[in-house]
């Protein structure tokens, strides 16, 4: 059978409940999935290896193992999402999600956590991939790429304010009351669901198999994976932070869960303004320009930890904090200048740029276990990671690898 696009009706007649407005908090609400599953039980996860009475490195296992099946899950629903459409593979992922966080809720040790965290993070890679997807459908250009850039400042409020809420749930609930919380947030998400209508604009109407297929195809193409490399490869900092942070501040510096909280939140609040510092830039400077000073400044970000990040808790949080605003500053023009490369297969397209970067992340969370409760090694991840990045960077643009919008 031939394997051919078949054209759904225009974007402008969607949207008929959600609106453009209700459509973008929404996007905002499934691409915060990650953060809001992670982020939220941070300041738990020390006193919950003491719980279940197992190592630090087990219970990290529920991170780990998160971020693991989350981006291979994203290979799956990215092509489903192409053929049978972005509203119905968001239903049936939203209602995993949901009944594996209640399953975690009611986990019994650790390891039916870590079963359930599983599949919780199946059902969430639906949520991230499809929301990306939605963008790509409904907008194009400047526009595009604004609302990546407001979506993306929306997606960095989660880790701000859930690990803060998070901790101060504790002396109220124990982590389940976290789990039963996430059950509530998948709950809404899922309503905003059947609200939703339809954005593809084409679906593709080969087989399943020729749908996975499509990811070869995009990968292929070359000027799309030399980006996609380049701009995963930034998720390898945060990542590693968000692993090691709880360790550093509540076992290296021995401050109290809420005291955590607030540090995390400050670090937190430099990638929510990220994405506005880029559109202030973007004025001024080319994305190029832009892209080549966010990997300088996480160098230097990268140094300042190394050489006085063990001062204390705060010394640490400002020296880590330009990186960490560079960071999510060069993901909206990445993400754009990536998927640009590629104009069919939306779907499959934007599960090779999310599960590259959770890929990448979680290569971080790894290496940042070799030492969870010091700062040097994280410095030394920021400086590698923005060397590497700036180099691969300067290589595509100097043998016009990429089509770059400047």
């Amino acid at each position: 059978m031939t394997a051919i696009y078949q054209e759904s009706k225009p974007i402008s007649s969607r949207q008929k409940y959600l609106g453009d407005k209700g459509l973008i908090v929404f996007i905002a609400l499934l691409s915060a999935f990650a953060p809001i599953s992670t982020d939220l039980y941070l300041p738990a996860l020390p006193g919950m290896s003491d719980y279940f009475h197992v190592t630090g490195d087990l219970a990290n296992l529920t991170l780990i193992l998160f971020f693991i099946f989350f981006s291979l899950g994203m290979f799956v629903w990215g092509p489903l999402s192409d053929k049978y459409g972005r509203r119905p593979i968001l239903i049936t992922c939203l209602v995993l999600y949901i009944i594996s966080s209640f399953g975690c809720a009611i986990s019994l040790n650790i390891w039916y956590l870590i079963v359930f965290r599983v599949f919780q993070a199946i059902g969430g890679s639906g949520a991230i991939t499809v929301a990306t997807a939605i963008v790509r459908d409904s907008y194009s250009g400047k526009k595009q790429e604004s609302v990546l850039a407001v979506v993306q400042s929306m997606i960095f409020i989660a880790p701000a304010v859930a690990p803060v809420l998070g901790a101060f749930m504790l002396p109220y609930t124990s982590w389940r009351g976290i789990f039963w919380t996430l059950t509530l947030i998948g709950l809404i998400s899922l309503c905003g669901a059947l609200l939703f209508s339809e954005s593809i604009p084409s679906r593709f109407n080969g087989t399943v198999m020729q749908s996975m297929k499509k990811l070869g195809v995009v990968l292929s193409n070359r000027s799309f994976s030399s980006l996609l490399i380049i701009f995963s490869l930034t998720t390898i900092t945060p990542l590693s932070f968000v692993a090691a942070s709880s360790f550093i501040f509540e076992r290296g510096f021995g401050v109290s869960e809420q005291v955590f909280s607030l540090f995390f939140a400050l670090n937190a609040l430099g990638l929510i303004l990220g994405p506005f510092i880029y559109l202030w830039l973007f004025r001024h400077f080319t994305r190029s320009q832009i892209i080549v000073f966010s990997f300088i400044i996480t160098i230097i970000g990268g140094v300042l930890v190394c050489i006085i990040g063990n001062l204390g808790p705060l010394v640490f949080s400002f020296a880590l904090l330009p990186a960490s605003v560079m960071t999510s500053c060069v993901k909206i023009p990445g993400t754009f200048l990536t998927l640009e490369q590629q104009k069919k297969d939306t779907g499959s397209a934007v599960a090779l740029v999310n599960s590259f970067s959770l890929i990448f992340g979680t290569i971080g969370m790894f290496l940042i276990s070799f030492d969870m409760t010091g700062t040097f090694l994280l410095g030394t991840l920021n400086i590698v990671v923005g060397f590497v990045c700036l180099v691969g960077w300067l290589i595509v643009k100097k043998l016009k690898v990429a089509d770059i919008q400047e």
